[in-house]
């Protein structure tokens, strides 16, 4: 059937102004458990924000005011909601919890309590938990987002706490508790001014860079690491695959560090692969004589790429503001 041209006018004239135009700038809602905002859920905002607001344009963003609570759910930003922020007041007052564990969840991966793909995703004044514990691994954040940011978070766990998965990644003025390889994964993220809070025993990093011209691996930039019932001391990190990159700048280390550092992941082959580098540590574990000998005591020139414009950089030259 042919519609002529003055229906289709009228039609026109009927349909929502802001039906095919994007927003002029940020779309902004209100989570509150309290029912005060506009969702009670934070997956209810991922899942139906724009379904009443203008569509986003290439550069807008979704911004998620999410208001103080404990918000017991699981959350998944999935790869078609990018350019999302979620926006708290306080982090120890705005939290995201759920008790998961690999072992109910059919495997780590599966086990987070959030889980963020969607590019260019950003989080400010949150808390990210899994409240698993003891026995299993348990993630509170996966994140798979090139581009993300985080300031002012906190990351909450055991083992598994934070799966920095893929992408780039930035991370500032942040709290990070764990007990074995709480922060794994093969992103390339930098820790900028964070507190690497070790809960037992075990391994800060774990990175699964599987060859060496993958432009991958963790930074740790000016952060203070801290523990507690360390009992036997805290290795810095060990290859999760056999190429693990992790570098420590200028960061205090507490005496639950051990002296050697790093740990091979019980196969001396990752000693000839893995590169695990430090420059200007400080405090009572940053004991540089007593390093494996297959670790790097870095020279200004081999710390230069890893500044954070640099190491970040990539084809777009990303350069996360500080703030």
């Amino acid at each position: 059937m042919r519609i002529a041209p003055s229906v289709l006018t009228g039609l026109a004239l009927i349909a929502p102004a802001w039906a095919a135009q994007p927003a002029a700038g940020p779309i902004r809602v209100v989570v509150a458990a309290d029912g005060t905002g506009d969702f009670k859920t934070i997956q209810r905002a991922v899942d139906h924000a724009l379904d009443r607001a203008p569509i986003l344009g290439p550069t807008e963003r979704l911004i998620i005011e999410i208001r103080p609570g404990v918000y017991r759910e699981r959350v998944r930003v999935p790869p078609d909601r990018p350019r999302v922020t979620f926006l708290g007041k306080d982090a120890a007052s705005t939290v995201i919890t759920a008790n998961m564990s690999a072992a109910a969840a059919g495997g780590t991966f599966f086990s987070a309590a959030t889980d963020v793909s969607g590019a260019q995703f950003e989080a400010e004044n949150i808390t990210f938990e899994n409240s698993f514990g003891v026995g299993s691994q348990a993630v509170a954040l996966s994140v798979h987002s090139d581009r993300a940011a985080f300031r002012h978070c906190r990351f909450l766990g055991w083992q598994d706490t934070l799966y920095a998965a893929s992408g780039r990644q930035y991370y500032k003025d942040c709290y990070i508790e764990g007990h074995v390889d709480f922060i794994f994964g093969n992103s390339a993220a930098v820790f900028d001014h964070c507190e690497i809070h070790s809960r037992g025993p075990g391994y800060i990093a774990a990175v699964s860079r599987t060859t060496p011209d993958m432009p991958t691996g963790f930074v740790f930039r000016e952060c203070k690491l801290t523990g507690e019932n360390t009992g036997r001391g805290v290795f810095l990190g060990r290859p999760w695959r056999s190429y693990a990159r992790v570098v420590f700048l200028g960061c205090w280390m507490g005496d639950h560090i051990r002296p050697e550092g790093w740990d091979n992941w019980g196969n001396a082959d990752n000693e000839k692969t893995a590169w695990f580098g430090e420059r200007g540590s400080a405090g009572p574990g940053a004991e540089a004589a007593k390093r494996i000998p297959w670790a790097h005591p870095m020279s200004a020139a081999e710390a230069s790429p890893f500044a954070t414009d640099v190491f970040l950089g990539g084809a777009d030259g990303w350069n996360p503001p500080s703030r």
